[in-house]
This record gives C-alpha cells, structure tokens and sequence, in this order.
C-alpha cells in the first residue's frame, strides 16, 4: 500500500502511462525493423572472422534491444484500484489523488522528425541502389579483366606477338602507327 502510494506521487505511473502509449508505437517500429532485416543476406557478404563476430554481436545487441522494448513497452499499465485505497487510507485523501491522477493530461507523441527526414532517407536508398549496381558491374569487369591477365600470365612464355596483337588490337595500332611515323622511342 506505502508502495503504490510513494508511485502516486513521484508521478512514476504517469510516467507509466505515457511510456504505455508512446512505447507502444516504438516497440511496433522496432518490431518492423527487426523483421525487414536481412541478417542472413549481409552474414553471406562478410569475409573475415573479425566481421563476422562483430556482426553477431550487433545482431544479438539488436535482439536485446528488440525484445526489452517488446516486453517492457507493449504492456498497459494496471488500473488503479482506488476502492481498495479509500478501504485503507480513506476515502477524502484518495479522492484527492484520483483528481489529482485524472486531471494529468499526457499529450500524445506526434512524430515531426519522421516526415523531414523520410524522403533523405528515400534519396539514399535510390543512391544506394544506383551505386550498388555500379559496384557490380565494376565487380564484373574487374573480374573478367583478372580472368584475362591470369589466362595471358599462363601463355605469355609460348605467345607469339600476332596471338598478342590479335587480343589487344589497340597496342599492334600504336606500334604501327609508331614504325608508319619512323618514331623508334629515341
């Protein structure tokens, strides 16, 4: 009973009930975000074992963080039992603390923040989208280009120079142009 009384007057239940609502809308959000992740997706990307194990310890941090705002945040606060303290304290100086608790408006959480950065957000994605294509195609080709030096590294010893200039059209018109133009490089 003290208990409950000390809480009526610190304001903690207010606090409770704010917590209540606004904690609700951040246990949803997070509950989305924790669903949208592809943890399995980026796992598959890392390469060494440093990354690795700092990327469980950010999932499991996540996790932590997800499942407290789901516990702590989604529940309703109990109701006040108030004939059950006007039994034992009596009923003048309860009426006064359920005025007192009945007249405590909570303003709602409106979310300004949201709305200003969404469409950077939007931007970013789009960027990082373009900018991701580009790395793959770059990826591609540098791949291909390692596939042809490691293949010419292999038949450099036995390669004749019409085998080279036929691969690398661009070098046989330099030298042509160099031997057409007399210029010997001296």
């Amino acid at each position: 009973m003290r208990a409950e009384h000390r809480r009526l007057l610190s304001g903690e239940r207010e606090r409770e009930m704010m917590n209540g609502t606004a904690g609700k809308k951040v246990v949803d959000v997070a509950f989305k975000a924790g669903k949208t992740i592809d943890w399995e997706g980026m796992a598959k990307l890392l390469v060494s074992d440093e990354a690795r194990k700092e990327f469980a310890t950010l999932r499991r941090a996540f996790d932590e963080v997800n499942t407290s705002l789901q516990t702590k945040f989604s529940l309703e606060p109990e109701p006040i039992d108030w004939e059950y303290y006007r039994k034992g304290i009596g009923s003048r100086l309860v009426d006064m603390y359920k005025e007192a608790y009945d007249s405590v408006e909570v303003p709602k959480y409106v979310d300004t923040v949201t709305p200003q950065y969404k469409p950077k957000f939007e931007a970013l994605l789009v960027e990082l989208k373009e900018a991701e294509g580009t790395s793959l195609k770059e990826s591609e080709r540098l791949e291909k280009e390692i596939a042809e030096v490691q293949e010419l590294k292999k038949k450099i010893s036995t390669m004749t120079a019409d085998e080279y200039f036929e691969k690398h059209p661009e070098v046989k018109k330099k030298f042509d142009d160099e031997i057409r133009n007399d210029y010997w490089g001296y």
